[in-house]
């Protein structure tokens, strides 16, 4: 995987040095922007992803996968510094649009001129949980042939949850915070208070938009409004896609009241869901000032302001 990704890399430097000194030139505005969707597992990650992948060639950006060992969320110091100047000086990959399970990186700290724009999509926390445990042993119907580390388990998620076992544990749930906390050691602590306030300052100062599974389209149609240079066509390819913008995990058993009842009980829950339902009400008052509703289709709306009053007056 090394090797072609290195492969990939070196024609497209070698096809922009083929098309002009562009390395030495300086960009515009919309050619000098970058995108990191740091992607939280099973929250349809893979079905926006898709989205971008379709959409590049015809706008024009490039989209590069973060491959973490290990699927580590947490970089090493070295490791942040290489990402931040990979992503700050990569110009020949600008535009880009770079997703990864990674947790949130302070570009400020680094120094740089100009940060990435973050995004990011979130899920009711059970939900989400439910959808990983299932998806470790039973995999998805978008790579079906791969094999899943708990592969082999039946065990339901009910089950497990009665059982007091280790996969379905209230410790479990914590992860869409420390992902959008970052990689202070504080943000891992399961259960810390500190992490979540920190979690939704982020969401509030640090990122573009977070949107919710649950109203994936909306937060697609709010991307191609205003980042249309990455996002233009999105909605409709949304609506109107192939199969393989429904990425499903397969066997999944829905939890009973009494299983859901049990994981509510924790603190840890409590908190991942309070940040949850932060998001999501944030989400909405965003989309409630840039939509309209119309026979039941939301719609954006047009410009809503306009300059006056421009003095000096010209000759």
């Amino acid at each position: 995987e090394r090797a072609i990704a290195r492969h990939e890399v070196r024609e497209i430097e070698q096809r922009h040095t083929m098309d002009g000194p562009r390395q030495d030139a300086a960009l515009d505005e919309e050619d000098d922007m970058v995108i990191i969707y740091n992607r939280v597992p099973k929250t349809a990650s893979t079905s926006f992803t898709n989205i971008a992948y379709d959409l590049c060639a015809k706008n024009k950006y490039h989209v590069l996968h973060i491959n973490t060992t290990k699927n580590n969320p947490v970089m090493s110091l070295q490791d942040q510094v290489r990402f931040v100047k990979n992503i700050t000086s990569w110009k020949e990959m600008k535009p880009g649009f770079y997703h990864g399970h990674i947790s949130y990186l302070d570009f400020a700290k680094f120094g740089v001129k100009k940060k990435p724009i973050y995004i990011n999509v979130i899920r009711d926390p059970i939900e989400r949980l439910v959808s990983y445990y299932y998806f470790l042993r039973f995999g998805d119907d978008y790579r079906p042939g791969l094999r899943r580390r708990k592969q082999g388990d039946k065990k339901t998620f009910d089950e497990c949850v009665a059982e007091g076992g280790s996969d379905c544990a209230p410790e479990k749930l914590w992860l869409q915070i420390p992902f959008f906390c970052g990689h202070s050691s504080e943000c891992w602590n399961v259960g810390s208070r500190w992490a979540m306030d920190q979690a939704k300052y982020n969401l509030i100062n640090e990122y573009f938009l977070v949107g919710v599974t649950e109203e994936l389209e909306d937060f697609i149609m709010l991307l191609e409004a205003a980042l249309p240079r990455f996002f233009r066509g999105a909605t409709d390819l949304y609506r109107t896609g192939k199969k393989s913008h429904l990425r499903k995990t397969t066997e999944k058993k829905l939890p009973t009241k009494q299983t859901i009842a049990k994981l509510q009980q924790s603190d840890i829950w409590k908190m991942e869901n309070e940040f949850y339902e932060f998001a999501l009400e944030q989400f909405q008052f965003i989309r409630a000032h840039a939509v309209r509703e119309k026979d039941g289709d939301l719609y954006i709306l047009a410009q809503n302001f306009f300059y006056e009053k421009i003095y000096p007056k010209s000759n």
